[in-house]
């Protein structure tokens, strides 16, 4: 039986009210274990002290170039691995051949961690915003073929019988006017969930010693200075927020035809 919901949780306002207490909530817990000692001493940064470690940051230019050095493999690797899941799902999931070829290598490989590859992306590419990249595009890479591979299978099969009743006979025809626009809904699913795997996996590629906040982040961390670690990660948090509404916004234009 569905719970009728809060009065406040009924208006976007209240909504908006409730977050805030929420976030109130959290932060007060916080504060408390930080104050209560909960961990080791100076382990639990204070959260009254994160304006001005964002402020140390801006001022010392540090800020900026960390945010910028991340978002070139960040784009990077998030572009190829986008592309490539797509193409591969795509043609995967339209030829029986090309399928049964690889299903046990993507078995094989799907469960390695792109933190496994590290050690490749370093004596491949070196310390690089390419090895970065690289690792990031892997994890971005399976987000993206199983989304494709799985819209591109559930295409309903009809579709195509209707197609070839209307003389659309050609495998590249049907592709762009059966498969994708059929297919669209999952493989942007799939797009904006890569999104967010690109960002979990670009602290993880940092660890090649490329510059970035992730690097910042340990730098920060090797001397106890964890309030620091703690804006680099709400700075992540903001990018990928606005990051992930930028592409929403692009797939309610793209997606005009979906029913709401």
């Amino acid at each position: 039986m569905a719970s009728q919901a809060h009065p406040l949780a009924r208006t976007p306002l209240g909504r908006a009210l409730l977050g805030i207490i929420g976030v109130a909530a959290f932060v007060m817990l916080w504060k408390y274990a930080q104050s209560a000692g909960w961990a080791a001493a100076g382990t639990i940064p204070d959260p009254f002290k994160l304006p001005q470690a964002l402020a140390d940051e801006w001022t010392s230019e540090r800020l900026m170039p960390a945010v910028l050095s991340s978002l070139v493999h960040y784009i990077w690797g998030l572009a190829i691995g986008t592309f490539l899941g797509f193409l591969v799902g795509t043609l995967a999931a339209s030829s029986s051949l090309l399928d049964a070829l690889h299903a046990w290598l993507a078995r094989i490989l799907r469960p390695i961690p792109p933190l496994a590859w590290v050690v490749f992306a370093i004596a491949w590419f070196k310390v690089s915003h390419a090895g970065a990249a690289f690792v990031i595009a892997i994890g971005v890479f399976w987000v993206n073929y199983f989304a494709t591979y799985s819209a591109v299978r559930n295409v309903d099969s009809r579709f195509y019988e209707l197609a070839r009743a209307f003389g659309q006979n050609g495998h590249l025809r049907q592709a762009l006017q059966v498969t994708l626009p059929g297919a669209a809904t999952g493989i942007f699913s799939g797009i904006r969930t890569g999104i967010g795997q690109a960002w979990m996996t670009l602290i993880a590629a940092e660890l090649l010693g490329v510059p970035g906040m992730g690097q910042e982040m340990n730098s920060a961390a090797g001397v106890g200075a964890y309030e620091v670690v703690v804006v680099y990660m709400l700075i992540i948090s903001l990018v990928y927020t606005l990051s992930d509404t930028l592409f929403g916004f692009i797939e309610k234009r793209v997606l005009t035809w979906r029913p709401s």
